[in-house]
């Protein structure tokens, strides 16, 4: 068992961690030997692929310039010669694209070899040592860190209450989760209904993707299917919306505003376009403003019961082969695996399980930065996404590169 130390500790390495260290060493270059990144994958952007290809997706919902790189033009640069996959509007890069250009990032900061090839399993804020961090590794191994930087995305999957009153083994495979499923694997669904739960952009990848396959599927969502090209309106990205939000003191009037904008998720227009078309073909059927009160396993399939008593049990008639859930993850700090020890040692005040940090998006107390989904009550409703990543940094770099910032010294 080995201990070393750093300066910084990145956990993860997807887009908001590769954001955060590039934007850290145009600050501060020096820093480059003082920075650790860890996650299992041993590589930047492992798991960012996995689910892209999981779901099949062909084309990001941000706009060519939201990406990791301090240069916000540096994606259409790298496109030149390549415009047809920059989709319209905005540019939007098409999956392939958007991977082959955070690998020149990777390399143009020099950043192969920065992922340990590790998951942390234990974090550990040390009272002996002011502003000191033990990070337990995968392999055993520990780190000491001087501050760390938690960059995982996160949530966990939303369970809706019906699947925990199923009291009947089915084969796993038949109910999953969105985060679960990998296309891919799946080669023939011919002959196969699949019910669809949820509105968000996820429930139309996973249904072109069973059609593909050959099933018909079922999209069912508790309201009418929303059409947006973003999952916000483009007014959070700047001051329009941003400004009023940071006016806003109270950090529960926040949460209602991040809701609010986020509005449950959406399907982009190219999307919608392509269910209609599904739809048209008799492929997918959408019922809307409905939702399951009960599923059952019955031989080979699902009976399944609606709570829409205007359409008297709408499906429960049809056997129904795979449940999949698009019903997004809930957030709740106070339940991360990670942060066990540090709420111990400094409590934290919450609002729907979401923290609330400083300026800095620093844990009150101690030298713990969070990005992602998990700064949503100071970064806004895009905190998830891309630009999200770009919002954190202004936030969290100068902590990190401007010795004044920083906790340890008052």
């Amino acid at each position: 068992m080995v201990q070393s130390q750093t300066d910084i500790a990145v956990i993860g390495a997807g887009p908001q961690a590769l954001t955060l260290v590039t934007h850290v060493l145009q600050k501060k270059a020096k820093l480059r030997d003082r920075i650790q990144v860890f996650d299992p994958s041993g590589t930047w952007m492992a798991q960012w692929q996995q689910q892209f290809a999981a779901q099949e997706i062909q084309e990001l919902r941000s706009p060519a310039v939201h990406h990791p790189d301090p240069n916000a033009h540096a994606l259409r640069t790298f496109a030149e010669g390549r415009y047809e996959e920059l989709h319209p509007p905005y540019d939007r890069p098409g999956t392939r694209l958007f991977q082959e250009f955070c690998e020149t990032v990777v390399q143009r900061w020099q950043l192969q070899n920065q992922v340990v090839p590790a998951a942390v399993t234990r974090l550990e804020p040390l009272q002996k040592r002011p502003s000191r961090f033990r990070l337990t590794l995968s392999t055993g191994d520990t780190v000491l860190a001087r501050r760390v930087v938690l960059a995982t995305g996160g949530g966990q999957p939303y369970i809706p209450a019906w699947v925990k009153q199923i009291n009947v083994t089915h084969p796993p495979e038949r109910l999953c989760h969105a985060s679960q499923i990998r296309l891919p694997t799946l080669h023939s669904l011919n002959g196969e209904t699949v019910l669809i739960v949820g509105s968000g952009l996820t429930s139309g990848h996973l249904a072109v993707g069973a059609v593909k396959r050959g099933a018909k599927v079922i999209m069912m969502a508790r309201r009418t299917f929303q059409e947006k090209l973003f999952d916000a309106e483009p007014g959070w990205l700047g001051p329009k919306y941003l400004k009023g939000f940071h006016a806003e003191p109270d950090m529960q009037t926040r949460w209602q505003m991040v809701q609010q904008a986020r509005d449950g998720g959406s399907l982009t227009p190219a999307m919608m376009t392509r269910l209609r078309q599904l739809q048209r073909q008799g492929h997918v059927t959408f019922y809307e403003c409905c939702q399951v009160a009960a599923a059952q396993w019955q031989g080979d399939a699902w009976k399944v019961y609606c709570d829409n008593h205007s359409v008297h049990d709408c499906i429960a008639h049809q056997p129904i082969h795979r449940i999949w859930l698009a019903t997004g993850t809930t957030l709740d700090v106070r339940s991360h695996p990670l942060l066990t020890d540090v709420l111990a040692q400094y409590p934290v005040d919450t609002v729907h399980g979401l923290p609330v940090l400083d300026e800095h998006l620093r844990w009150p107390g101690c030298e713990l930065f969070l990005m992602g989904p998990w700064a949503a009550l100071h970064v806004g409703p895009v905190a998830r996404n891309l630009f999200g990543g770009k919002l954190a940094c202004d936030r969290i770099v100068p902590a990190l590169t401007k010795a004044s910032l920083s906790f340890a010294q008052g």
